[in-house]
Order: structure tokens, then sequence, then C-alpha cells
């Protein structure tokens, strides 16, 4: 087929398969072994000079291009998969939960979240990985497990398409428009479509100008929402609010139930945070950008979920029957419009809702992107079909984002009769993807750590290291019981209605799904769990090894040094080498 080539074809005019390393070295180069060094720029590897094919390390075994400036990345971190879980599903916590239970929960899912990016930031460092980060876990937990979270990663982001689909048209009923709702999915599909084949720079773009919007949005709320608190609106009732709406059994609705429900929520509201691990393989310097995309992170908790909804918490009581959006309504209604609406803004609500109906575009935009990466990793990994592996000659994964975009077909399915159950069998398949991933990097960036440490290394090694460290993926590993313990209490004891086979089942599916999909792997690969001190830490390894530049030189056939403008203020003089050995004949 003309415009494709198999990812496993070797193409001559990219880096070839080498493996490329980079060394600290202790003292500095004397001249008669810097003259021995070859020039940086008239040495060529594979059709590059040396200097280019430094900049792709191990991913150079892939065919994503690296296109994601380091603007799309911080973006993407701190607005990308921001919708309908924050504007829409904060409204079921505030009515479940109360107040206090919303604030106390997402600064304690935050921290989870930061935990967890940043393990994996330390992760995709040391070990990029185009298109995937599951290969961690089947790297350093077990390679069964990878396959396991790999297919929930690819179906949970793969049935977000179609979810979205369907509530842009419920956003849009906010305005009594009397259109079908298939007629909105329609033009919302057709647009996604788009998008997606102009390819990753088109996704890049998108989540660009669309997180721009959402930031706005959300910084205009706080200072509006500080506004009306303090009964700075003319024409409006409410006079000052203050801390109304958390007095008395306000804050706490319905306990320990309602806290372990809002928990929940928060779990899922903040899901598709760790999509910059994803976005990582094809960023343009994974080293540089990575590290600062965490901190983005920080400031996207922090403004959306910390302070926005605490802001939220304060104009909207939690007992009013707006706030609940069930799946048989036909319009939803997020408690930030609400907000606006109790106080006689007439406007703003209208502009809010927009904000709302953009970020189901953005989410959807962002899964297609995340289930058509994941897919054309699991491909080329041997977990997928063979077709789903090809490229365009862009770099461009056509095969695996057409397979996934087939999904958004559902949304009319969803829309007929029979057809939401169905959905919502298809989303319980999911329904625990998120904590499954979350715990799962905290795990392996464990056992990577241990690992590294029995096989006699040290984090002077590493190009970057977590912030939070082991302690950081201890308290996400311990998250992750706990959130499973959260849901199966829900499960078990719904707020408002008795229990219920077909709900429980609906939120707790995933969980057997997962263990069946991991036991079919292990017993049909046959795959054992590599013990810590077997494992190849070498393998894709981008970071510092501390070596003798002599012994580096007589090892290696193109040694590169680059020495750091701050060379002279490091007491132990130090020098970054990037090594590449030739390939065997």
């Amino acid at each position: 087929m003309s415009g494709f080539r198999n990812s496993d074809d070797q193409d001559p005019y990219e880096p070839v398969k080498t493996p490329l390393k980079v060394l600290y070295v202790r003292e500095a180069p004397t001249p008669d072994v810097l003259a021995r060094i070859p020039s940086i720029d008239g040495d060529t590897l594979g059709g590059k000079t040396l200097r280019e094919a430094s900049e792709s390390p191990a991913a150079a075994s892939g065919n994503l291009q690296r296109k994601l400036k380091s603007r799309h990345m911080k973006m993407i971190a701190i607005g990308g998969c921001v919708g309908t879980g924050l504007f829409v599903g904060s409204g079921n916590a505030l009515s479940d939960g109360g107040p206090a239970s919303i604030v106390i929960a997402f600064i304690i899912v935050g921290l989870y979240v930061l935990c967890t990016t940043s393990a994996l930031a330390e992760l995709s460092v040391v070990y990029p990985s185009p298109g995937c980060f599951y290969k961690y876990f089947s790297r350093f937990i077990h390679p069964a497990w990878g396959f396991s979270v790999g297919i929930q990663y690819w179906l949970a982001f793969s049935v977000t398409i179609p979810l979205e689909l369907t509530v842009a048209p419920m956003v849009i009923n906010f305005w009594n428009v009397h259109v079908r709702a298939s007629v909105w999915i329609s033009i919302f599909f057709v647009i996604l479509i788009g998008i997606n084949f102009v390819g990753v720079k088109g996704y890049a773009e998108v989540e660009f100008a669309l997180s721009i919007v959402k930031v706005l949005a959300v910084f205009v709320f706080i200072i509006l929402s500080i506004i009306i608190d303090v009964g700075g609106i003319p024409n409006n009732d409410l006079g000052t609010v203050g801390l109304r709406y958390w007095q008395n059994s306000m804050a706490f609705r319905n306990g320990l139930k309602g806290f372990c429900s809002v928990l929940v929520i928060a779990v899922f509201s903040l899901s598709g945070t760790e999509l910059v691990g994803l976005a990582a393989g094809e960023a343009q310097n994974p080293n540089k950008t990575i590290p600062k995309i965490v901190k983005q992170i920080f400031w996207r908790v922090l403004l959306f979920y910390v302070v926005g909804l605490f802001m939220m918490t304060l104009i909207v009581p939690g007992n009013i029957p707006e706030l609940r959006s069930e799946s048989t309504s036909e319009e939803l209604i997020s408690p930030f419009v609400l907000a606006l609406q109790l106080a006689n803004l007439r406007a703003l609500p209208s502009i809010m809702n927009a904000v709302i109906l953009l970020s189901t575009i953005s989410v959807a935009n962002s899964a297609s992107y995340a289930a058509g990466r994941t897919l054309f990793a699991l491909a080329k990994n041997g977990y997928a079909p063979k077709i789903f592996r090809r490229t365009t000659k862009k770099g461009e994964p056509r095969n695996a984002t057409i397979g996934v975009l087939c999904f958004g077909c559902i949304a009319y399915v969803a829309e007929a009769g029979l057809g939401g159950a169905v959905f919502n069998w298809l989303l319980s398949l999911c329904g625990l993807s998120t904590i499954f991933i979350w715990g799962s990097i905290c795990l392996a960036h464990l056992r990577f750590r241990k690992a590294w440490k029995l096989q006699g290394h040290t984090l002077n090694e590493l190009l970057f290291t977590s912030k939070f460290g082991k302690l950081g993926s201890y308290y996400g590993v311990s998250m992750t019981v706990l959130c499973l313990i959260a849901q199966l209490y829900i499960a078990l004891f719904p707020i408002g209605r008795k229990t219920n086979a077909i709900d429980f089942f609906q939120a707790y599916l995933a969980a057997p799904v997962a263990f069946f999909c991991f036991l079919f792997w292990k017993l049909y690969k046959k795959e054992e769990r590599v013990p810590l001190d077997k494992i190849d830490l070498m393998e894709g390894f981008n970071g510092r090894i501390t070596e003798d530049l002599e012994t580096a030189i007589e090892t290696s056939d193109i040694v590169q040094v680059q020495f750091s403008p701050k060379m002279k203020m490091i007491k132990e003089k130090e020098a970054l080498v990037s090594v590449a050995e030739q390939p065997e004949d």
C-alpha cells in the first residue's frame, strides 16, 4: 500500500537502531584525548549528524516523529483532558459529599496525581518510549500485566470518544435548541475526524488553543466567584454568601459514604493527566520538556481543581436537584453554569456553557490521540493486529487512528433504544482503568528504583528523578488500594438507592476483566516476571553512566563530548559524553 510502511522496515534516511548512551565523565579530557574524538558535526550516523542522532535517543527505534513543541506539552499538561469530569461531574460530587468533601478529596487525589506523574516523568526520561508507557509495566511488573493494562487503557480512551460525542448535544440543550442529537453528534464527529487527519500537529494546536480558553474561563470564574461571595453583584438577591453553604450538615453530606463517592469522582475527573507521559514519545526535547511539564501539572491541579472547585462550593448549595446529572437526562447543567445563573448574570452562563461544549471536543480529541497511539504501540509490541503498526511517511499511525475513530459510531447506538444500556456496559469495562494505570505507574517506579539500586547504580546517573521519590510512589500505591476499596463500598451501598446487581457489576466489572486479560496473556505466552537483579536496565537507557573517557573511546567508535556551560562551577569537573556503538554487520 503506497504511502504506508511497516514500522519495522529500515529507512536509510532515519537514525539507525544504534544504542546511544550518555556518559558522565568525572575528569575533564586532556588535549591529546580530545584530539581523538571525531567532530560533532562532521561524523554522521545513518544519514544524520551525531548531534541529530543524539537528540533522539532510544526513541529512534520507533517511527513516531518528535513534533510536539514545549509550548504544546505545557498547555496539554495544564488543560488537556479537563472537561465534563470537572465541569459536570463536580455537580454530582457536590450533591453526594458536600463542599468540604470535595475540597479534601481533590487535594488528596491531586497529591496522588502529582506523585504519579512525577514517577512517570522519571521513567519517561530514563526510558523514552514512543506511543506508550505501559511497557514499563511489562518490564518492571509483569509482561502479562503490561498487556492487561495496555488493553484497558486503549479501550478506556476509545470509549471516551463516543461518550464525549453523546455529551455534546446534552450540553447544547441548555439553549433549548430543538435539533436531533444525531445531527450534533455528526457535526462534532466530522470535526474530530478532521483534526485527527491533520496529524499530531493538529492535535497539539487544537489542544493548545482550547487549553488557553479553559484556563482563562476558570480564572475569570474564580474572580467572579469572589465578587459573588462577598455580595458585590448588583441586583442579586443572594447578598453576601460567605460560608453559608458550608454550615451545619451541608459541609459533609452523606458522611463517609459521601466522601468515598467524591473520592472516586475526583479520580475520574483527573483521569488523563498521565497523557503527558504518552505524548513524551513525540516531544522534541523530552529530557528538558518532561521535567518542566510536571510543574505545570501542579498548577493545573491547584487552579482547576482545588481553587476553582472551592470557589464553586462557596456560591452553589449542595442540596439543589439540578446538580444531579442522570444518565437518562437529555440535558447536562454544570455547577459552574448554575453558579452564574444563581447570581443573575445573564450572558455569562451561556459563555461558560460554550466553554464546556468546547471542552467536550478537547477531551474527545485527547482521547482519540491517546487511544490511537496506544493501539499503535500495542500492535508494535505484538499485543494487537499488525495492521495497526503501520505509519505514513510523515510518521503518523493512520491505521490505528482510523481504528479508534470507528468507536465514535457507538454514539449513534447510545441514542437509540437499548443502545444506552450497551453503551453503559462498554463504559463499565474500563471504569477502573485510571486507578489501575496510576497504581501501575507507581509500582513500576518502585520496582525500577529497587532494581537500579540492586544492580549497583546511583541516582546521579539519572537525568531526572521524581521530586517525591519512592515515598511518593508508596503513597500512590496506597491511594490505589484506598480508591478501589472506596469504589467497592459505593458499588455495594450506593447513595440514595438500594443495592442493585447491575449497578454493582457496572461499577466493578473492570476488575475481573483486568484479571482475565492478565491470566489469558500469562497462559498464552507463558512469560514470567524477570527478577529485579536480572532486568536489563541498559536497554533503551537514556542517562548518565560514570565511566573513564579513555575506556569509552576504546570500546566505542563514535564519541561526542558536550561540556556544561556551568562546568567551572562544579567542584568535580564533569562532561556529558554521547557514545554511539557501531552496529554489528
